[in-house]
Formats: structure tokens, sequence, C-alpha cells
């Protein structure tokens, strides 16, 4: 099943949690969206945090992700506007849990997402898929859907920590389904600069992955960590922040690559 658009479709993914992938698919997304692009987001993560980062609960969804990948509605159904212009939001549930279980014995389940995207995804520059904190069947259906993946990781003790398990899910999915996924880029994030730990791992990621690394690095900020819950993106809950520039140096490099 080729892809052919030109779209930029980037799943955010590491199987470690709390390392800032639902905080940078939201930020990376709602800057991008500001600087004039026609921006998805989907969240592909059971736990919904994608979701009401954006300000939209679980009572206001009607279709969610579970709706979309058991083939109970279509895509347009399921996507809707976000209270930034240009920037569209798949939904999550808490239903989706039981997704991983029903689409054990359905046909070429890895491609349900790819196949869902083809009917929109000419509408859009960039797509972003915020996977779950696990190397699932959600995952691997982020993965396929995917030309690149974007990887987060904290400036913290245990950084690598695992990272050979992604690695070698990302050269099955080439290896079986995807040839053509790239790693799109390694987000440094979480750091501090008062800590020599944050420069040593910083140091040791930059050596892993030489130039895919961005130049962007997220510090610790205490303005980044309040918006959520404020179902706002840092762009809108505080421009002005260290958590709003380092994202919005981010979508420049992004839109340069």
């Amino acid at each position: 099943m080729e892809q052919t658009t030109s779209t930029k479709i980037i799943a955010v993914a590491n199987q470690k949690g709390g390392v800032g992938k639902t905080t940078t698919a939201v930020n990376l997304a709602s800057c991008l969206a500001m600087a004039g692009k026609r921006v998805l987001l989907v969240d592909m993560d059971p736990q919904a945090n994608t979701t009401s980062f954006m300000g939209v609960y679980k009572d206001d969804i009607k279709w969610s992700t579970y709706e979309l990948l058991s083939s109970q509605v279509n895509i347009n159904q399921v996507i809707i506007e976000t209270q930034i212009r240009g920037l569209s939001l798949i939904p999550s549930h808490l239903r989706l849990v039981g997704a991983e279980v029903e689409l054990l014995n359905v046909e070429s389940r890895e491609f349900l997402l790819r196949k869902a995207f083809s009917e929109v995804e000419a509408a859009f520059e960039y797509i972003f898929i915020d996977c779950p904190p696990s190397l699932n069947m959600l995952t691997v259906n982020a993965l396929v859907a995917s030309r690149s993946v974007l990887i987060p990781m904290q400036c913290e003790y245990f950084a690598l920590e695992g990272l050979g398990l992604l690695m070698n899910t990302i050269s099955i999915v080439r290896e079986k389904l995807n040839p053509n996924l790239a790693i799109e880029g390694v987000l440094l994030t979480m750091f501090d600069t008062r800590l020599n730990l944050s420069r040593q791992v910083a140091e040791e990621i930059r050596k892993f992955f030489a130039d895919k690394v961005y130049q962007t690095v997220i510090s610790r900020n205490v303005r980044l960590s309040e918006a959520p819950s404020f179902g706002k993106p840092i762009i809108l809950y505080d421009m002005l922040s260290t958590g709003a520039e380092n994202y919005i140096r981010l979508a420049k490099e992004v839109l340069a690559s």
C-alpha cells in the first residue's frame, strides 16, 4: 500500500512514559498550525492526554480513534477542529483500551490507520500521531501509517534505557510493513541547565544519534508543565514562556528540514 502524497506523517514515539511525547506532539503541531500549516493531530493513546491537552474532554467526544480503528466510522466523522485555526484533532477515548484484543483476528490489522489516512492526508501538510508509551498494536499501526518517527528523550539518568527495544521495533516495521520509515529526529526534553547530568545525557544521545538530534532542546519549564491542566498548548497558555520559545524554535527546525 504505497503512500504518494507529500504530507509529512510523523509518529511521536518512545515506549518510556514521561519523556514528553504528548507535550511535544501537541506543542509542535500547535506551533506549525500557528505558522499557517494545515495540521492533523492524532491521539493513539487510550489515556487520551493529547485530547484533553487540546481542551477536548471525554463527555464532548462522540467518535474517537477506537471507532476509527474498529471501522465503525469514516475518518471524516472523527476529525474535529480545535481552538487553533488550521489544527484538527482525531481524539482518543478510554474505549481504545479494547482495540488491542478486538483487532487480533482482523486481516491486515497493522494497516488500519494508514488505510484511514489515505482518505484525508492530502488535506494536511503535517500529521502527528501521539503514540502510547508501549510497543503494542496501536504503536505498530502508527509506525506503519507514518513516514518517520520523532523520538523525544528526557535528559535524565535512564534516558537510553529501553531505546534498543524501540529501535528494534522500528527495524521490524521497516523490514516487514513499512520499508520507508525513517527517523525524523531525536528531541532532547526536560533539560535542566543547572545539572551536569542533563549535559552528560545530552552528549551521550548526540553521540548515539549524531545529526538526527535536533539543535533545539526543550528545557524544564513550569509554565510548560502547567499548560495541559488548562487544556491549552503552551503557545496559547503563555506565549512568552521558555517552553513556548523552545517549541517555536523546534517548529522552525522542522519546517526547514
